[in-house]
């Protein structure tokens, strides 16, 4: 079996962090969302993957991800020149698929348990493809799975205005050869798109096997600033240890499950976990609250964080402000005037400055 993650795509919701960064390589508990991917395809015991990139940010994904020797498996590229689809990306892939089975994961997405329980699933069955459903309350923004009383597919819509269900598709897919023959057989949906649920639903409709199951653990699609946060949260919470490499000094208190990397020092601060700070970080005069992620190499003096993400080499200078529910780049610089405190929510792009006044 061959992995192929999706890591294409021109990321517009995330805009404006996405005009400078893939919107899989922004962190989760520090950890680029991509990485997860990787793990989650290696865990279920898959080392050759496929990873598709766009021309916009694929040689950041390379730089980034490399050849997968850190994780034992082994990555090779696939360019998409636009995003014209899932079942699209597929057929992109198809010199490195040739007739092998694959596991099909969107690099935004992160799930609970994993892929390995699904792929010996799929091994051990004799289903052409296999889906993983969940129940969400905005069923019409994802591909929606209508089922019979009996758990079999009856059809698939791809984000529709009626859904026939509240059952959406994970993104999580696996196929054997077949799906290759299907997607030669669809025409573009209306948004001009080769859509992998017209592809499945083929599959249906020509008398092939499709199996799903519904998730009952978490699953989140990071496609937006709130969805990356509630991403944030989510792994940051189920974090069940401290760690401290970094140095504590004068009256810095820390509290519950906080990582903190290599080379930090903090001053006079308070961290209440779940957080994580990352290597070479200097944070002093001080509050880090719950739900935060810092980057390496940030700089932080007189604020207040909770519940928000700083990429790597931030720097909030003298901000005597309170932010929270916050996504800020690389590389910003964040400064404030001497006004009452308040609390702020940013979405700053890689490279900002901004002072507030």
């Amino acid at each position: 079996m061959k992995g192929l993650i999706l890591s294409g795509g021109k990321g517009t919701r995330m805009r404006p962090i996405t005009h400078t960064a893939a919107k899989q390589l922004l962190p989760v508990a520090n950890k680029p969302i991509l990485f997860y991917a990787v793990e989650a395809i290696k865990d279920a015991g898959v080392e050759e993957i496929g990873i598709i990139i766009s021309p916009e940010t694929g040689n950041d994904v390379r730089e980034t991800v490399g050849t997968g020797e850190r994780w034992g498996v082994r990555i090779s590229y696939i360019l998409q020149d636009e995003p014209k689809g899932l079942a699209h990306a597929v057929k992109t892939a198809s010199a490195f698929l040739g007739d092998s089975p694959f596991v099909m994961y969107l690099g935004d997405n992160l799930i609970k348990d994993g892929v390995a329980p699904l792929v010996q699933r799929f091994n051990a069955g004799n289903a052409d493809a296999f889906i993983l459903l969940k129940e969400v309350v905005n069923p019409s923004a994802f591909g929606v799975a209508q089922l019979n009383g009996n758990g079999r597919i009856l059809c698939l819509e791809e984000k529709p205005a009626k859904p026939k269900s509240n059952l959406a598709l994970v993104g999580v897919y696996l196929f054997n050869k077949n799906i290759h023959k299907a997607i030669d057989e669809i025409q573009p949906s209306k948004r001009g798109e080769l859509e992998i649920t017209d592809a499945i639903q083929r599959l249906i409709d020509t008398k092939f096997h499709v199996d799903s199951h519904v998730l009952t653990s978490w699953w989140l699609d990071t496609g937006k600033k709130d969805d990356m946060l509630e991403a944030n949260r989510v792994v940051l919470d189920e974090m069940s240890d401290f760690v401290q490499e970094g140095t504590l000094e004068g009256n810095s208190i820390v509290s519950g499950r906080v990582h903190i990397g290599k080379g930090s020092v903090l001053k006079n601060c308070t961290v209440r976990g779940p957080a994580v700070i990352g290597s070479n970080c200097h944070i002093e005069e001080s509050y880090i609250g719950p739900f935060t992620s810092i980057g390496d190499g940030a700089r932080v003096s007189h604020a207040e964080i909770e519940h928000s993400i700083l990429r790597e080499s931030c720097r909030i200078a003298d901000f005597n402000g309170r932010i929270e529910d916050s996504l800020i780049g690389l590389n910003v610089e964040l400064t404030r005037g001497n006004r009452k405190p308040v609390a702020y929510r940013f979405m700053l792009g890689d490279d900002s400055k901004v002072e507030v006044v």
